[in-house]
Parts: C-alpha cells; structure tokens; sequence
C-alpha cells in the first residue's frame, strides 16, 4: 500500500470513527433525556381521590408509555439482579436447593394482585403522600412478574453447563468469581436474552394491575399505558384501546431495536457451538458502541477494574490459606443465609395461620380447595394445547436464525398482548351467544403465558450442534424419528423450564383472566382466580391471603409431583455434554 492510499484510509477510518461516535453520543443524549423526562414528578405529592390523573387523549400516550417503560426497565434491572444471586446460590448449594427452589414456586404461584394487596401500604409509607412510594410499589409489582421466569432459566443454565467446558474451568484453575463470569454466564446468556424478552412482555401483561392499584379503600393511579387501559375499559372507549394497542406495538418495536436486537448478537458470541456458513445477527446499536473511540473510552477504566477482580481472587490450589480449605467460609455463610430464610419463611407461615383462623372458618377453606381444582383443571389443559403448538413451531423458528430475527418482536408483542384488551372481545361473544364463561374465559389464562414454552424452545433449537444435524441428515433421519432422536432431546430441558414458568403464570394470570369486565358488564368464571380478585376488590385481607395461600399449595404441590421429577429427568438424560 501507497503512503497516499494509506493516509486516505487513515482519514477514511477518523471520519467513520467520527460518525460513531455522534451516533452514539446521540444514543446516550437521548436516553438521559428519556430518564430525566419519565422521571419526573417522583417527588410530587399523590393526587386526590377525586382527581382526574388519566386523560383518553391520544396525545398524552407518547407521555404514558415512557413512564410505563422506564418502571418496567427498573424492574428488569431488579430482575437482574435477583437472578444472578438468588438462582446462583440455588444452583450452587445442594442444600440451598432444596429451600430455595420450593420458594421461587411459591413466589411465581402468588399473584400479582397478592403482592400489591400486602406491599401497597408498605412503599407508600415509604413516602408518605408522595408518588415515589407508588412508583416503588409498581415497580416491585412489575419485579414479581418478570424475576421469577429469569431466575428459572439462569438457574437451568448453571445446572446443566457442559461437563468438558467445567473441566476446562477446574484444568485452568478458574476462581469461583471467575468461572461465574467467564464461563457460566457466557453459556447461560442466550438462553437469558430470550427470557428477559419474554419476562419484559410478561410485565406488560400486568402492567393495568401495576399501574392501577386498588386495594379495598386505598386506589392509586399512576400515568402509564397500563392506567390508560383501565381507563378505556371502565368507560368502554374502543377508540382509545385502539391508540393503546398501537402505542404499545410501537413501544416494544423501539426497545427491541435499541435494547435485545444489541442483546441478542452480543449474546450470540456465547453460543456452545458456532455454525459456519450462517451470518451472526446484527444491531446496528451494537455496531456503534463497539466503533465508537468515546465509549472505548469511557468503559476502559470499568474493564481495567474488571479484569483486576480476576487476578484479586485466588485461585484454587495458589497455596494460600484460603485455598487449603476451598469452601468452608462459603459453607458456613451458605449455612447462616440458609437458616435465615428458614426462620424468616416459619415467621410467615405462622403470622399467616394465626391471620387466617381469627378470619376464615373450614367452609371458606374448602371453597377455596374446590376452586382451585377447578383452576388446575383449566391450567393443565392449556398447558397441553399450547406445548402441541408452540413445540414445534420453536423447533422451526430456533433451527432458523433469519426467522427468529422476525419472529422475535412479533413475540414480544403477542406475550405483551394485555388479557384486558380482548374483554371487550370475549364478553361481547359470550353474552351474545350466551357462551359458558368457565369455558371460554380459559383462553385468557394462557394468552401471555404460552409464550413462555416457545421462548425457551427458541433458545433450546438454536444450542443444536450444527454436527448433530448434520448426522442425522447423512444417515436421513426424518420425520417422527428426527423429532424422537434430535429436536426433542435438545430442547426438552428448555421446555421444562419454559413450562414451569408458563404454568405457575397461567395460575397468576387467572385472576385477570377469570373475571371479565367492559363497561357495566362483568363474567366470572368460577376459580381460584376469581375469589381472589374479588376479595381484593372487596379488601377482605382474610380472604386475600387464604387465596394466596391455596394457590401457592397447589403450585408448590404440582411442581413438587411432576414438574420437578420431569425437570430432573430432563437434567439427567439430555445434559449437552
């Protein structure tokens, strides 16, 4: 090369490097900007009962949805948070396992109503009269539907890493710090991107119960695409569910594009096996902030700290004290915590009993039991119907990633798809062909929930070994034997996940689900999830708590009796590696 022809492509590469770094300037200008505005008015004082906080006009949503996605983006954080500490400890210690994974099924079975019935006086006395102890308490509320489905997946990573990637870890002599980072993260992340979509949709899902809170005498109402909904639903206003729904598509089609497209080809460098001949996905996001000198530099200093926790730990067998005895303070700690989680959940279990016994008598229990079978019922027949549709086609989407790219924001939206926007729907052909709501209110149960199954077959199919179907394709396995030998095998523990989680969802979705409202008309379908919702509306705590707590039993229970042992068998047979 010339010294002409080189100077011009030095030039050539600082113009570039200057576009990127005005895009990505841009970028982070536009999401201070963004924080700043949804975060406003935090510290104002709650508003009247009586006064108007909703307005249906249109031109309020672009307001509305940034507040709902600012909450939504805090609890994700949240999420994140409690997924890499909760699941890790869950999957590290044997016997932090075995208290620790029956209480996430507890916590997924408790509705969200449950949690913002028992928490809304909590975070408001946080700041007393301000907005701030609403805002915390939607977050939190929005936390409990997105955490638990993050934390199932993480945990499924970490238990099943590939036994030569684990040998490779203890051969180069990896701190547990390190081994976290550079290897278990790594190989669970694609599996968490798609579930941080799916758990970011989920939160959609309850974002009118989040955002509209009232519980007995005490209602809050927050700005949000979520209260904007409950308006339009109260006064029947189809035009306004129309603005609502289109605002919501345009919502999740921005953050797909500027948060999981990036995640989604950052994470595909974490893939166990590459495949020739197919293109990577792209973000045009990721591009800029990998070409961009300013945020090079700006993140130099926190990628120095980083790699220095590396060569801070010692590693096992360096000769120091501490690797003489790998794991005993880390037992002792594992055993502290434990004991801790034990008494706290003994305290709540007896506060529970004594609350319910000077409330409820033997009658209310058995109607509750009673509508809870009836509830399971419909919960395992969705389930069934949505594994026979969404099995396969995840398979298919998984195997091709230029399908997946589509599919992946339809998803999003179809899982963000609010059960309360299709009341006007459901009720209209109910009451007009004087349909029987117990059967045909089912399908909102599982309208957010199944995506759950197809999430996780997405991230399953697309872990295949490329070598694996290769084999099968020169030995001409088709047909039911290539789904009997090779598909179903490789997403099958990633199925289990996804239905664990879709099955304790469909029980929380059911009080949204099992009560249908438009206008002055309202269907019950007879459930568990209707006696809930209507002792939250009542604010009969008695009968709040004696629903939640029968929900959790029959969750904890079915888990305990077949989703688990499956879970095991899944673990056990089809562990890659």
């Amino acid at each position: 090369m010339t010294g002409r022809h080189r100077q011009t492509s030095l030039a050539h590469g600082r113009r570039s490097t200057s576009l990127w770094d005005l895009i990505a300037i841009l970028l982070v200008l536009g999401a201070l900007v963004f924080l700043a505005e949804a975060s406003r008015g935090l510290m104002q004082p709650l508003p009247a009962a009586d006064e108007n906080v909703i307005v249906l006009d249109p031109a309020a949503l672009p307001g509305y949805a940034a507040h709902t996605t600012l909450r939504m983006l805090a609890a994700m954080v949240l999420s994140l948070v409690f997924t890499f500490t909760y699941a890790t400890w869950a999957a590290k210690s044997h016997r932090a396992e075995r208290v620790l994974i029956p209480l996430l099924d507890i916590l997924q079975s408790v509705p969200i109503l449950g949690f913002i019935s028992v928490t809304v006086v909590f975070f408001l006395s946080l700041a007393p009269g301000m907005m701030l102890g609403a805002e915390l308490a939607a977050v939190f509320a929005i936390f409990t539907s997105q955490a638990w489905n993050m934390a199932f997946s993480f945990y499924q990573s970490l238990r099943t890493v590939p036994a030569e990637l684990a040998e490779a870890a203890r051969s180069f002599r990896l701190s547990p710090w390190m081994r976290f980072w550079r290897l278990e993260v790594p190989f669970a992340m694609p599996a968490l991107v798609w579930n941080m979509m799916m758990s970011m949709s989920g939160g959609w899902f309850f974002v009118v119960a989040a955002e509209a809170i009232s519980v007995g005498g005490t209602t809050v109402t927050l700005p949000g695409i979520g209260s904007y909904i409950a308006l339009a639903i109260a006064e029947r206003d189809l035009g306004a569910i129309g603005w609502a729904i289109g605002t919501m598509l345009l919502v999740i089609l921005i953050y797909d594009q500027l948060l999981f497209r990036p995640l989604v080809a950052w994470a595909d460098r974490f893939r166990f096996e590459q495949e020739t001949g197919v293109a990577p996905p792209r973000s045009w996001v990721l591009m800029t902030l990998r070409r961009s000198r300013l945020v090079a530099r700006a993140t130099a200093s926190l990628g120095a700290a980083w790699r220095w926790s590396y060569r801070a730990l010692p590693k096992p067998g360096a000769g120091s004290a501490s690797a003489a005895h790998p794991g005993r303070g880390a037992r002792w700690l594992d055993r502290l915590l434990l004991g801790s989680v034990a008494v706290v959940a003994l305290l709540g279990v007896v506060k529970a009993a004594q609350f319910l016994t000077a409330g409820v008598g033997l009658a209310d229990v058995a109607t509750a039991v009673l509508l809870g079978f009836a509830t399971m019922i419909r919960v395992f027949v969705l389930i069934a119907i949505a594994s026979i549709i969404w099995v396969p086609v995840g398979v298919w989407i998984g195997l091709r990633p230029g399908a997946a790219r589509i599919a992946q924001p339809v998803a999003q939206f179809m899982a963000a798809f609010p059960a309360n926007l299709l009341f006007p729907l459901a009720v209209s052909v109910i009451v007009g062909f004087r349909l029987d709501p117990d059967i045909w209110l089912s399908p909102l149960m599982i309208l957010g929930t199944q995506w759950y199954i197809l999430f996780n077959v997405v991230a399953g199919a697309s872990t295949i070994p490329s070598e694996l179907r290769d084999i099968g394709a020169s030995l001409r396995v088709r047909g039911w034997l290539w789904w009997q030998r090779i598909a179903l095998p490789a997403v099958f523990p990633f199925y289990v996940t996804g239905a664990i989680t879709a099955s304790g969802g469909s029980w929380n979705a059911s009080i949204v689900a099992e009560v249908a409202s438009w206008g002055q008309d309202r269907l019950q379908a007879h459930g568990l999830g209707a006696f809930i919702a209507d002792a939250t509306e009542a604010g009969d705590f008695h009968r709040i708590v004696l629903g939640i707590a029968v929900m959790s039993a029959f969750v904890v229970v079915i888990n305990r009796i077949f989703w688990r042992p499956l879970y095991a068998f899944a673990e056990r047979k089809y562990r890659l590696g």
